[in-house]
């Protein structure tokens, strides 16, 4: 961390997100890193938020925890003034990713694709 830059709301969410995930896959700081090939004092910097994460080790994380990114940024305060309805859907959307993310079958994915779009057009 350069002098004087403090770290932001986000990065010490996904920060906290990155642990609380780790923690979910029984993964110790020295096996996750090792995971990703980096130091655990750098993976500790990044959960504590003192760095920031660059996208691409973001995606790798995301990849490696089986989450969509956006995962990761969970619980960061949205500055456009969203309301509870929109979070809620927010948060139902990415259980739905998290979801469709997991599946590797492209007829188990088209089949899925064929019940949300008939759910759809019942709404």
């Amino acid at each position: 961390m350069t002098a004087g830059r403090k770290p932001l709301q986000a990065d010490l969410v996904v920060g906290a997100n990155i642990r609380k995930l780790r923690g979910e896959h029984g993964l110790t700081l020295q096996e996750f890193s090792s995971q990703l090939g980096m130091s655990h004092q750098q993976l500790q910097k990044y959960e504590t938020g003192s760095n920031r994460v660059s996208a691409g080790v973001l995606y790798v994380m995301a990849r490696a925890f089986s989450v969509p990114v956006d995962a990761l940024f969970e619980g960061v305060d949205d500055t456009t003034g969203s309301d509870e309805t929109t979070k809620t859907l927010q948060l139902a959307r990415n259980k739905c990713h998290t979801i469709i993310d997991r599946v590797s079958s492209v007829a188990v994915l088209t089949s899925m694709a064929k019940v949300l779009r008939a759910m759809q057009d019942t709404d």
